[in-house]
Formats: C-alpha cells, sequence, structure tokens
C-alpha cells in the first residue's frame, strides 16, 4: 500500500533507513501515551507533533477509572494526580424542575484503586508524557507522505526547512480527527456531523455558590436549553449547544457569554477565561488497522464529549495497540494476527459502546418534556436499585469495554 504527494518525490534524507521501529503520528494525550507504553517495554520509538509544543486543548478533561490504572501502569498517574480534581459523583439534572440524580462510584471501590473520575484537562498529560519521553519526541514535524511495504513504512515529514524521511517498521496515526494518514488511506470515515455546535466557555466564577451540592461532573436537560458544567482545577466549564448558522465571531462575542451566564445564573457580568467553538462529530473509519499502519484516538473514531469517553477510549486504543507490537518485535508474535484483532476489538468497542452510549447520553439531556420524563424516571429506577446501579456504573466507567473488547478474537 502506498500513499505520498505530489512533487518530484525526492525527499531529503535526515535520518537513516530503519531507524525505529514504531512511529507515532501525533503528541496528543493518544500518542503521548501510546509512545510511552512503547518505550517503556525497550521498543525504538520515535514521536512527531506537528505544532511547536503539545497544543493546549481544552476539550476532555475527564479521566475514567480504569484509564487512571493504565496511567498508574506507566507511572503517569502521581504527578497527574497532583494537577486535577477526584470526582467520585456525577449528576444528571432537570433544569426545570431541579431534580438531581447522583451516580457515587465510590461504590466501585473494591474493583479498582482509582473509584472516581480525574478531572484534569488533556494537555497536562500530553505534556507531562512528551517531557519523559525527551529526545524521543521531536515537534515542528508534519506527516506528509508514507509508502509501506513488507518490512516496513517509509515516512516523510515537513520539518521546517525540509522534508526528512525516516523509516520505521510500524506507524501509529494519533494525528487527530483530520488524519492526514487517514486520508491517504482513502479508509471512509462513517458517520455523521451533528447540525449544531458546541460552545464552552471556561469561568473562575464560583458556579458552586449558585447551586446546591453541585458536582464537579453535571448534565443538565432542557429540551431548549441542556448543558453541561464541568470543573477542572483552575475553572468552571459550561458547555452549549449553539445553531450552526450563527457565526463563530458572534458566538464568542460578550454578547453571547453574557447570555449564557444571565440565563444560568442570572448574571450577565460573569467573565470568562477561555471561550471555544468546535464541531460535534459521530465518525467512525471502517477499519483500524491497515498493514502496518494502524489508527488509533481522533484518527480512527469521534463522538460527541458527553460522558468523557473521547480521549479515554483513544487511550484504550493506544495501550491495546502497545501490548500487541511490543508482543510482535520483542516476542516474535505474528503481526497478520494480532493487528487485525487490534482493529476488530477497537473498533468493536466504539461502535458499540462509546458510539451508542454518547449518542445516548446526547439524547437523553435534551429530550422533550414527556421523553425526558420517561428516560429519568428509568434512571431514577437505576439509582434505586444497588445491582442495577452497580452494573451502569460499571458500564458508564467504561470497564464494560474494555472486558467487551478482550472477549473479541
Amino acid at each position: 500500500m502506498t500513499a505520498g504527494t505530489g512533487g518530484n518525490g525526492a525527499a531529503r534524507r535526515a535520518r537513516a533507513s530503519a531507524d525505529v521501529d514504531v512511529l507515532v503520528a501525533g503528541a496528543g494525550p493518544v500518542g503521548a501515551v501510546a509512545a510511552t507504553a512503547l518505550a517503556r517495554a525497550g521498543v525504538s520509538v520515535m514521536l512527531v507533533e506537528a505544532g511547536a509544543e503539545c497544543h493546549e486543548d481544552l476539550r476532555a478533561s475527564t479521566f475514567h477509572p480504569p484509564t487512571l490504572e493504565m496511567l498508574e501502569a506507566l507511572d503517569l498517574l502521581s504527578p497527574l494526580l497532583a494537577q486535577g480534581l477526584k470526582a467520585p459523583v456525577y449528576q444528571y439534572r432537570v433544569r426545570a424542575t431541579g431534580e438531581v440524580l447522583a451516580f457515587d462510584l465510590s461504590e466501585l471501590a473494591d474493583i479498582t484503586p482509582f473509584p472516581f473520575r480525574l478531572q484534569c484537562e488533556q494537555w497536562k498529560l500530553a505534556r507531562l508524557a512528551t517531557a519523559r519521553l525527551g529526545d524521543r519526541v521531536h515537534f515542528a514535524r508534519r506527516v506528509v507522505h508514507f509508502a509501506q511495504d513488507a518490512d516496513g513504512v517509509t515516512v516523510h515529514l515537513e520539518a521546517p526547512t525540509e522534508i526528512e524521511q525516516v523509516r520505521a517498521r510500524f506507524l501509529v496515526a494519533a494525528d487527530g480527527a483530520n488524519s492526514l494518514i487517514r486520508k491517504w488511506l482513502d479508509v471512509p470515515f462513517e458517520g455523521f456531523t451533528y447540525p449544531e455546535k458546541f460552545v464552552t466557555l471556561s469561568t473562575e466564577w464560583p458556579l458552586e455558590a449558585h447551586f446546591e451540592e453541585l458536582a464537579y461532573v453535571n448534565y443538565v436537560s432542557d429540551p431548549e436549553w441542556w448543558h453541561v458544567l464541568l470543573r477542572v482545577p483552575s475553572v468552571w466549564r459550561v458547555l452549549v449547544a449553539a445553531d450552526d448558522a450563527t457565526p463563530d465571531a458572534e458566538l464568542l462575542s460578550d454578547a453571547t457569554r453574557a447570555r449564557v451566564f444571565d440565563r444560568l445564573i442570572g448574571n450577565p457580568e460573569v467573565e470568562t477565561r477561555h471561550r471555544t467553538i468546535y464541531r460535534v462529530h459521530q465518525r467512525v473509519a471502517a477499519r483500524f488497522d491497515h498493514g502496518r499502519v494502524l489508527l488509533v484516538g481522533d484518527a480512527a473514531h469521534l463522538n460527541n464529549p458527553l460522558g468523557g469517553l473521547g480521549m479515554n477510549s483513544g487511550i484504550h486504543d493506544a495501550m491495546n495497540l502497545a501490548g500487541k507490537l511490543v508482543a510482535i518485535l520483542q516476542e516474535g508474535a505474528d503481526a497478520a494476527t494480532l493487528l487485525p484483532r487490534f482493529g476488530r476489538q477497537r473498533r468493536a468497542v466504539t461502535r458499540s459502546f462509546i458510539q451508542e452510549q454518547t449518542k445516548k447520553n446526547k439524547a437523553m439531556i435534551e429530550a422533550s418534556e414527556d421523553a425526558r420524563r420517561s428516560v429519568f424516571a428509568e434512571m431514577a429506577g437505576v439509582l434505586k436499585d444497588p445491582d442495577r446501579r452497580r452494573a451502569y456504573m460499571h458500564r458508564q466507567a467504561m470497564f464494560a469495554s474494555l472486558e467487551e473488547a478482550d472477549a473479541i478474537a
């Protein structure tokens, strides 16, 4: 399989052929975790990032318990815990009635040492991991061309002053939603894009003073104005939906900020530290494994952020794949068997759990009044029943998806 760009095809060689076992493209949390797992196992790995540093992305901020277990195994958890907030309780709230359904992950303490969500911005993990990787990380390097053969992948990188060429045995694409590697593979990215924009406003204002027993993670249901309130160490993040036709400049304006906080707490004067707009997709690549080129994270799948499943599932991709690459490179395991298994496992759970659960989460908080009453009556029943409540949290915390993946041959 070959992929390439136009031009004369001549690439300047900055490195010798057969440079590394694995080249990971993209130094976000998923790529950084993949590279860390490989490096700790003794695999020769190179991590490249198009930006000059790890991007300070404010989207993902929730780490689920099994992800925390993975980070502990990589010796990344302790410093991350020091930078985050432990959130054992998450709430579903009804804006019109004030009804609150609170789920407490502390009940799962018998199956995990981390029975809580960690609220911490994703860029903190990326920067922590890349700092640990040292000279294995190369910033200002964007994959623009690759060609694979029976023995490896030749990768061309756009550097500040030249095109560099690197030879790797495997290429891992963790280069995000707009993955150039996925596009060169010409793999269908199946699904849809929501006909609305998501707007996140971050503020230091003490929102907890305006709501009784507000948790760090809150999903607020309303058919006309659903929203999400998430706490990270420095700010509250308020996520709302907006009409796709509204110009970005208007959504980022002081007028919009004033309307949001007036509606939320009756105070249009609340100041913000960040204002961000992004499009939301539900998409899954038709295949994650392509010979010696593998897709992980947003390069492989996208979903709405309700439930905090996207980044976590990407990290689960990374750990699944890293384990298989270590077995191939160090134990002589069969790549033709293990890599398709990676693809089957992670694509299956992405479709059966990540995609379906995030769709359900969105449908629940934006449901009509009649539908909302039915859904919340069902959820209240789950909350009151110890067995159903535990099963629900086991699934929401992503333990079930990992178990499902492991069961796939």
